[in-house]
Order: structure tokens, then C-alpha cells, then sequence
């Protein structure tokens, strides 16, 4: 009798489990990330734009040797963005500071992500160290339907002695004061048959202070405001993706007051912004390092309905910040610090990627 009642225990908690693993939903999932890949130039000058400490003989000795190392550095980042949940590469990367579409092209060809068939989106921007913004996207999983670069027009102050030698670094026209920065990059197509929008930024730098920089940044939130405002008029579901490296933090103005951004779920309003930094950045966690100090200022946000819980397509699921012990300085001043070149080796980046999940239920 004992024997019975034990078996029938046995029975009975097998019949359980089975149907507990039978009723577990399952999931697809996709991993989207940002990257700035800090100042990717190849070995050849262009006269076209300020890359002379990027050549053979410039301030970084930046040999053909190097760009290589630089090139298999990032590669080897994007093949292991996520995989901690997603064993597949990336979907989409959405990358800064590249120099021109010749990297990216050996970028994708590079031997530990060849196989995932990247396609490449590009546009030249205006500013002047030559460096751009830049997506890849798995050709197997996403449609290109539309993609143009926005222009970001702005203009700083009046000319004068003091201020031209900070003007240099923010790529200031002295004449006419534009500021020629980076173009913002939107991107519109099909993730496995669903419409989607990706937004990818590097705003102004803080360049001659955060206070004098601000407004730069602050103008960039606004075009990004259109650009969102636009594609919810058109579609008020649209799924949109607003990534980069905003040289601005989740708390700023540019996110809170101009772009109204919310890191809180449940107080999302419909054709709102959703930012799962912000979180993070209470918490003390950075993407970059400055004087000890870390900050989010490559970010990830996402449009109203990748939040809803009854969507029936990709959605949300969680975001994070890869910070592999390979990607940090081990020794030194800047134990801690992403790994970036020094003393003559190529590192990775001065800034950690930023990634994010969606899933859908199978």
C-alpha cells in the first residue's frame, strides 16, 4: 500500500511538471544595441575632413596594422552584445564615430560576425573630424522600406577671440557659426514582417562646458521630437527605437522636457517615450567615465506600444549596458574605465554599448 501511494505521488507530480513545460510560453527574441565605437577611422587621409592624427604619421601613429586590431576589437563586441539571453548576434546595431562607409564595409566582413549578413545603412555628415553615424541590420530578419539622414542646423553665439578656439572643437563654421555636427539617422522598415522605426544620434558634445554646450543638445532633442511626433501621426502603434550616445544624461531637459521622456511603466501615456536608463542611472550605472563619474549617455528609448503588455507583436522586454571584463581597464589611474587606446595599444572604446531585447510570443 505504501509502495502505491508513493507511486501515485510520483504519477502525479510527473503529470504536473509535464504540463507545466507543456503551458510555458515561448518566446522570439531579437537584440538590438548602440555602440560608439570611439573615433573608427581607417589609415588613409581625406582631405575632405580633420583625420590627420588618424594616418601613419598623425598624433595616434595610426597604422593599417591598428585599424585592423580596431576593426576585429569591435567585431568581436557586436558578436557578443546580448548573448547572456539571446545567443544570436544583434538584429540591428546602430553605431558612432565611424569615419565613412569603407569601415563599415570591413567592419561586416570581419570574421567573427561574416555569417550574420549585415547590411549597412550610411550617410555622410557634415562634421568636420569626419566621423558619422552608421546602422547594421541583419538582412535575414529586417527590410529596409525607408532611410534618410535628418540635417541638425544649428548655430552658436557671436564670434570672438575667446571663443574660437572652443569653436574648433565643436566644428564651428567661424564665418557663419553653424555648427556642423553629426546628421541624425532614421531608419524605417519590416523585423520579420513588423513595422518598425530606428532613431540613431550622436548629439553635440559638451565641448567648452556642459552650460555653453547645452543648447546644442537641446536642439537636437527637439529635431528628434519631430522626427517621433511625425511617425506617430502617421501611425499612433508606431514602434520606434530613439538610440546614441546624446552626450546628455536621462535626467536633462533635453530627455525630461523636451523629448518628455519616463522611466517609469506605469506612468507612460499613450505617444509617449519610454527610456529603461533611467533606472540604471539612479543606480550609479554609466556607459561612460569622467573624473570618476559615470553617466548614461548612450541610451536606448522606445515608443508607448513596445510597452504594452497586450501588443501581440515585438515588445519590450528589458535592456542593459554590455560591460564584458575585457572592455575595462584592469590597471592604473583608470581602473574601471572602459578600455580605450593608450600608450600606443588599440583598445576597444571609451564608451560601453548599450543593448536592449525585444520578444514576441511564438
Amino acid at each position: 500500500m505504501l509502495f502505491s501511494k508513493k507511486l501515485c505521488i510520483s504519477f502525479c507530480l510527473f503529470i504536473t511538471a509535464y504540463f507545466a513545460f507543456a503551458q510555458q510560453k515561448k518566446y522570439k527574441i531579437h537584440t538590438v544595441a548602440f555602440y560608439n565605437t570611439e573615433n573608427l577611422y581607417d589609415a588613409v587621409d581625406d582631405p575632405s575632413v580633420n583625420d590627420a592624427d588618424f594616418l601613419p604619421d598623425g598624433a595616434e601613429s595610426w597604422t593599417e596594422e591598428k585599424y585592423k586590431t580596431k576593426l576585429q576589437n569591435i567585431a568581436k563586441v557586436i558578436s557578443e552584445i546580448g548573448v547572456g539571453e539571446n545567443p544570436d548576434m544583434p538584429v540591428i546595431v546602430g553605431l558612432a564615430e565611424i569615419e565613412n562607409r569603407g569601415v563599415l564595409e570591413d567592419l561586416v566582413k570581419q570574421q567573427t560576425i561574416v555569417e550574420s549578413g549585415y547590411g549597412i545603412i550610411h550617410f555622410e555628415s557634415p562634421d568636420r573630424r569626419g566621423i558619422d553615424v552608421g546602422l547594421l541590420y541583419q538582412k535575414k530578419h529586417f527590410k529596409p522600406a525607408s532611410y534618410k539622414k535628418v540635417p541638425l542646423v544649428i548655430t552658436s553665439g557671436k564670434v570672438t577671440e575667446e571663443n574660437k578656439e572652443e569653436d574648433k572643437n565643436q566644428s564651428v563654421d567661424i564665418s557663419s557659426k553653424r555648427i556642423f555636427t553629426r546628421d541624425i539617422l532614421l531608419v524605417s522598415g519590416l523585423l520579420d514582417g513588423e513595422e518598425m522605426h530606428f532613431i540613431v544620434n550622436h548629439w553635440p558634445s559638451r565641448s567648452g562646458g556642459e552650460k555653453k554646450s547645452r543648447p546644442y543638445r537641446e536642439a537636437a532633442a527637439v529635431l528628434n521630437k519631430k522626427i517621433v511626433d511625425s511617425l506617430y501621426n502617421i501611425n499612433p502603434d508606431a514602434r520606434i527605437i530613439m538610440m546614441g550616445d546624446f552626450n546628455d544624461g536621462s535626467k536633462e531637459d533635453s530627455f525630461k522636457k523636451i523629448l518628455l521622456t519616463n522611466g517609469r511603466k506605469d506612468n507612460i501615456k499613450h505617444l509617449a517615450l519610454y527610456n529603461p536608463m533611467e533606472d540604471m542611472e539612479e543606480k550609479g550605472i554609466g556607459s561612460v567615465a569622467y573624473k570618476d563619474a559615470w553617466s548614461i549617455f548612450d541610451q536606448m528609448i522606445v515608443s508607448e506600444p513596445l510597452i504594452r503588455k497586450d501588443f501581440s507583436g515585438y515588445r519590450l522586454w528589458k535592456a542593459g549596458i554590455f560591460k564584458m571584463p575585457y572592455l575595462v581597464q584592469q590597471t592604473g589611474s583608470y581602473k574601471g574605465y572602459p578600455l580605450r587606446n593608450a600608450n600606443g595599444e588599440v583598445g576597444y572604446s571609451d564608451h560601453f554599448p548599450v543593448y536592449l531585447y525585444l520578444i514576441k510570443e511564438m
